[in-house]
């Protein structure tokens, strides 16, 4: 005992040091190093001072370790113990209770002997929870304190039975879980007698102002309502009501100590799903009870509000919030409960309603959600049926397949327009931001709108798309009305905004109401509901409704260039009605040219950027409208194209606009057949050609990288040079019909190549030389050498634009607008006789760049064309001559844009002439560069990259997180190629391991070649540069703290240990026996890989399973861990020989390699499986519950989340 007491003060000095943060880091770290050495030492001197240090002699902190000490032997080291030893054990643990009824204990200290008694009871089993409850039930009566302290176990032990731990799996959880549920009967009740007798106690201790003892009754009442909140996951519903615990927490919300704690009750019974037993009767009986008693709540808040709304403070509406959330949850999951009864039915969706009308915001949200739920269902079911439209919707639809759709269908229909047409209102009204000049709210005539503050995960365009969803579900239900309601909105809002010139709230009021208008189109003439199908009388209306707006859109003499835009807008929200309707589309057409020739062309004039904007949106309005309109433009495409031509060459249309414009012929023509769609774009593309063709320019320019040098002294030929790349671009993405499907027999072909060839095929041969040549002479910028003898500007312009700058530290919202062309040259034109600037070159090398990259790219995805007018050299040469210069967000681009579909859309039988000489420089930089730079990040805290950040005012601090930023995403591109390569389109003759058969042996191993032809891992393994480099790569990632990356390159590995596996290839199997396997376990070390670490596991088992026979690597690298034996390793093989499981051999690895590691595997103590115990009916209580399904979550519940 004195040896005891010896080391429990040695313990309580260690514990002191180490919480000293006054203390030599040194001595810190010998105390933790101590304790830990305790607690892995002797399992009977670690009880005993434990079970000292938790007494009341020491100080909180003191015990509070003890407690934790004692919670770490019950969790990992109980089996140590003999039986005798963990009765005893049990019996003080249980002793200790006594030792913390005491009014003025901590709570934290009340909560750990809760948690340990809990845990012991898991550990013992069934046997001793039947011996405990009765000695609880008896100590609950003696006071507050100990009825705190019992609604504490009992509020523990559910909640740590139901986290899924290693050491309690199966028949023994199942037992645990039976037992628990058969004292239900017991415990339920005792809980309803302590919430009522203290809750009683409280109050009468409050009117007599006994304060202190009206706390303590008051505290037992939180405990038992936290414990019956561990119980209603769970328990059976009826079995609830029946022992009256839905009734005594509808008795508490009125008050304001326990709402917010009974609130959570009704919250976690609204999620409960009905049972399919006899027991639904009672379900539904009990949840209409639920309803019934949120619904009295509302009720008596809504009184309120409408009386004194003043009296209204923020916690009330804290607290209806969360009524009104379980009230959204209770009809999304059991609104078949009150259905049945029409005046409730209807009471409900009144309140609804009001919560979505009220002034208070954060009311209004928690309704929409619930709007969303009721209005989803007979739109789902009209797309699924063909149902037709009309205002009789709702009554055409059938009966729904599953009872909660029917319900919900039923509650639909009784939405009659008066609801509908209020929550069109609201939407209306909702759908603008708060004006941060705006004041509080004083009466419930004001109107709180969103404001940035309000939810940390949403922002205000989540929020407004939810609203414009909600109007388009009601407008695919009630189109007249809808389009009644939008259209006496806008005429309402044009009066009120009727000057010349509006302020920026007038503004914003009526871009609102554009979006809204633009979704009721949408969802009325291109919706679910084919409009087709509406009836006659409707349809008239509709027409008459939407025409009237159309003519007083083309009546508005809107002039200032912020409301020219909207107006384009306005005509171009009526696309889809234009397919139903064309004859008055060429009146909009010649608008839209009167609004573009009625504004100015500001060349030179920095003070008309907006009309300059306007003008590009003006031509955008032609590509909305071409998109939605069909083939209602069709008739009109002659007579466009001669106003382009005579516009331009009046110099009325400038280069940048004429490409919009350009892009919206070619939608037009994509709906008129492919060979219209290839005389549009050789009348767009053959003035192009003609001088992107010309020797003369690639000579003076392209020749030597000073060339660009000479280019960008003349800036018109410049700005031309772009607009060509841009649109080539637009042509590329407008031209396609089908996305190529891959073959592997030779090439790779559209769908329906044989009729309809890929439109900008023929033009692919002239295209791309000049555009190869030009890419190459950017990237020689880049070159030391070059780099050194350029001009200051354009060294300068090589840095990053604000824009990119901002993305990487997730503020692009906020700089964008430092960015004055936002990077794709559009204010090109205004600038053709004066010098340009650095902004301006910066833009033109960014722009030609990102443009340059996608149309290589998309060219490599329109068949053979690409790899056949193409020279394999030239593009190698032109894409990686000058790699090793590149900065990581060039490369990453160049991977994202170019090398990934070349590597997918490159037939096989190309693979050679093409891929070698691209992949094996470009992996030989990654792989060198990445390990640099991961290597700096990991080893000194700072990543090193190449790129050039240019002007860093404001930014310093931040240097470090963008070089951070920039390297990950390198690396998750890189790693996405890598994926790439093992993509089963690309590897079609891999086989998987299931093919081969359930034993672990391979009868007949092939040569590495066999697969090279119909497999692209095989092929890179076959040519020794690619194959070394991206091994490399692949193991080196697994490394890498970047959990994304490693996931992205699982399949790669996933691969190659195929390929080892059913290949004789000696080195593969060396490099995967050993430096793979190693480089996965470790990879398990890392945290950032739990959410991916079953994946690693698999391909470890894989490894070991198939391998170890043949190689003697796994085995040994299995040995070399810290804390494993060859007895270890011989009972691990020999339990891996009694299952074929591939389940059951992961879960012994797990095992071996936790034991092995000493449990150093983060990524696999990371998370915990929570077992979801889903609805416990009675029939539980004779036999084992069924438990729900497994899933993972990040945070820990229960006695994990104090230990």
């Amino acid at each position: 005992m004195d040896d005891c007491s010896s080391t429990a003060a040695t313990v309580a000095q260690a514990i002191a040091a180490a919480l000293d943060w006054n203390s030599p880091p040194d001595s810190r770290k010998a105390a933790v190093a101590y304790l830990e050495s305790v607690k892995s030492g002797n399992v009977r001197t670690l009880a005993s001072t434990s079970l000292l240090l938790v007494r009341r002699d020491w100080t909180s902190e003191i015990r509070l370790h003890g407690f934790k000490m004692l919670q770490h032997l019950v969790r990992y080291r109980w089996d140590e113990l003999n039986i005798t030893e963990r009765r005893e054990f049990a019996n003080l643990t249980i002793s200790i209770i006594s030792e913390v009824v005491n009014p003025r204990e901590e709570w934290a200290l009340k909560s750990q002997t809760a948690a340990l008694v809990a845990e012991v009871v898991r550990r013992e089993g069934v046997a001793l929870w039947h011996e405990l409850l009765p000695t609880l039930v008896s100590l609950s009566v003696k006071g507050p304190i100990e009825a705190e302290l019992v609604s504490m176990v009992l509020r523990w032990l559910p909640e740590d039975i139901t986290v899924h731990n290693e050491d309690l799996e199966g028949d023994r959880r199942r037992v645990l879980l039976r037992g628990l549920t058969e004292s239900l009967a017991e415990i339920l009740p005792l809980l309803y007698t302590l919430l009522e007798k203290h809750f009683g106690a409280a109050l009468r201790e409050f009117m007599a102002q006994q304060l202190d003892a009206a706390k303590q009754h008051a505290t037992a009442v939180i405990a038992s309502l936290n414990a019956v909140n561990a119980y209603t996951e769970w328990a059976p519903v009826p079995d609830l009501a029946k022992y009256g615990l839905i009734h005594g927490c509808g008795s508490l919300l009125p008050y304001n100590e326990f709402r917010l704690h009974a609130c959570e009750f009704f919250k976690f019974l609204s999620q409960r799903k009905r049972p399919t037993d006899n027991t639904a009767v009672e379900f539904d009986s009990a949840m209409m009870s639920v309803f019934q008693i949120l619904m009295n709540v509302s009720r008596d808040f809504f009184n309120k509000s409408k009386s004194n709304f003043s009296a209204i403070d923020e916690t009330e509406i804290e607290f209806m919030e969360s009524i009104c959330e379980c009230m959204v949850t209770l009809a999304s999951s059991n609104v078949q409960c009150i259905t049945g009864d029409g005046a409730m039915t209807s009471q409900f969706l009144q309140q609804m309603l009001e919560y979505y009308q009220h002034v208070k915001f954060a009311l209004h949200f928690q309704s929409l959600l619930f709007w969303l739920v009721i209005m989803r269902e007979p739109v789902s079911k009209a797309k699924s049926s063909g149902q037709g439209g009309g205002e009789n919707f709702l009554g055409n639809l059938g009966i729904a397949s599953k009872p909660s759709d029917k319900e919900k269908i039923i509650m639909s229909v009784l939405m009659n327009d008066d609801i509908c047409a209020a929550i069109l209102d609201i939407s209306f009204l909702r759908m603008l931001k708060k004006n941060p000049s705006a004041g509080n709210l004083s009466t419930q005539n004001d109107f709180e709108l969103w404001a940035d503050e309000f939810d940390s995960k949403t922002d205000f365009s989540q929020y407004r798309s939810r609203l414009l969803e909600l109007i388009k579900l009601i407008a695919v239900q009630k189109p007249l009305l809808t389009a009644t309601r939008v259209s006496e909105r806008i005429t309402m809002i044009f009066k009120t905004c009727a000057q010349a010139s509006v302020s920026a709230q007038e503004l914003a009021l009526i871009e609102s109401a554009q979006m809204g208008l633009e979704t009721i189109a949408v969802a009325i003439f291109d919706g679910p509901v084919e409009f087709v199908n509406i009836v006659a009388e409707s349809k008239f209306q509709l027409h008459s409704t939407f025409e009237g707006l159309l003519q007083h859109f083309l009546s508005l003499r809107w002039t200032e260039p912020a409301l020219a835009v909207i107006l384009c807008r306005y005509l171009d929200s009526l696309g889809p009605y234009f397919k139903y309707y064309p004859d008055t589309i060429a009146s909009v057409v010649n608008r839209l040219f009167e609004l573009l020739t009625s504004l100015p062309i500001a060349i030179k004039d920095p003070s008309l950027n907006n009309t300059r904007h306007a003008r590009l949106q003006i031509c955008t309005s032609f590509i909305r409208i071409a998109k939605a309109a069909g083939r209602s433009l069709l008739p009109h495409m002659k007579g466009i194209a001669d106003t382009m031509a005579y516009l331009q060459g009046e110099g009325r249309l400038l280069r940048g606009e004429h490409n919009i414009l350009g892009e919206a012929f070619l939608l037009m023509a994509a709906s008129s057949g492919i060979q219209q769609h290839q005389e549009v774009l050789a009348w767009l593309l053959e003035p192009l050609s003609k001088q992107w063709t010309q020797s003369e320019w690639q000579n003076a320019f392209l020749s030597d990288p000073a060339g660009l040098t000479r280019l960008f002294s003349d800036p018109q030929f410049m700005w031309s040079i772009y607009h060509n790349v841009t649109f080539f671009e637009k042509a590329l993405k407008r031209s396609g019909i089908k996305k190529p499907v891959m073959n592997l027999q030779g090439s790779s072909e559209a769908a329906d190549a044989s009729t309809h060839p890929y439109a900008m095929s023929s033009h692919l041969s002239w295209m791309l030389p000049p555009l190869l040549r030009l890419l190459r002479c950017i990237h020689s910028l880049w070159s030391p050498p070059i780099s050194e003898a350029l001009p200051a500007e354009i060294r300068a312009a090589k840095a990053m634009t604000h824009a990119e700058k901002a993305s990487l530290l997730g503020e692009s919202t906020k700089l964008l607008k430092d960015l004055s062309t936002s990077g794709d040259g559009r204010q090109a034109d205004t600038i053709r006789e004066e010098e340009l600037s650095e902004n301006d070159l910066r833009n033109w090398l960014k722009g030609i760049r990102d443009s340059g990259y996608n149309v290589v790219g998309l060219s490599t995805t329109t068949g053979d064309t690409f790899f056949k007018c193409s020279e394999s050299h030239s593009v190698a040469l032109a894409l990686t001559d000058n790699v090793q210069s590149m900065e990581f967000r060039h490369l990453r681009l160049l991977i994202h844009s170019v090398i990934i579909p070349l590597v997918k859309f490159c037939p096989p039988n190309l693979w050679e002439l093409w891929l070698e000489n691209i992949l094996h420089p470009l992996l030989i930089h990654c792989q060198q560069t990445l390990a640099c730079s991961w290597s700096s990040l990991l080893c000194e805290g700072r990543a090193k990259v190449p790129d050039c950040f240019g002007n860093l005012s404001g930014l310093e601090l931040k240097v470090e997180v963008m070089e951070e930023k920039l390297l990950r995403d390198l690396t998750r591109e890189v790693c996405s190629l890598l994926s790439t390569l093992a993509s089963p389109p690309l590897n079609t003759g891999l086989p998987s391991l299931e093919q081969l058969g359930p034993g672990n042996r391979v009868d007949a191993l092939k040569d590495l070649n066999v697969f090279a032809s119909n497999s692209l891992v095989a092929f890179l393994m076959t040519h020794h540069g690619l194959a070394l480099q991206s091994l490399r790569i692949g193991i080196n990632a697994l490394a890498w703290t970047d959990g994304d990356s490693v996931n992205k390159v699982i399949p790669f590995c996933g691969s190659i240990i195929v390929l080892a596996i059913i290949t004789s290839s000696v080195e593969l199997r060396e490099i995967v026996s050993k430096d793979l396997f190693l480089a996965l376990i470790q990879a398990l070390s890392l945290e950032s890989n739990a959410v991916i670490s079953s994946d690693l596991l698999g391909l470890c088992r894989e490894i070991y399973v198939y391998l170890a026979d043949r190689d003697p690597a796994p085995r040994q690298v299995l040995l070399s861990l810290p804390s494993i034996t060859s007895n270890d390793l011989l009972a691990f093989d020999d339990a891996l020989t009694k299952t074929a499981s591939p389940k059951e051999q992961k879960q012994l690895l797990k095992g071996l390699l936790l034991s092995a590691t000493g449990n150093q595997l983060r990524a696999l103590a990371a998370l915990r499986t929570t077992n979801i115990i889903t609805n416990v009916t009675a029939r539980t209580r004779s036999s084992a519950s069924n438990s729900g399904p497994n899933t993972e979550e990040d945070s820990t519940i229960g006695l994990a989340a104090i230990t």
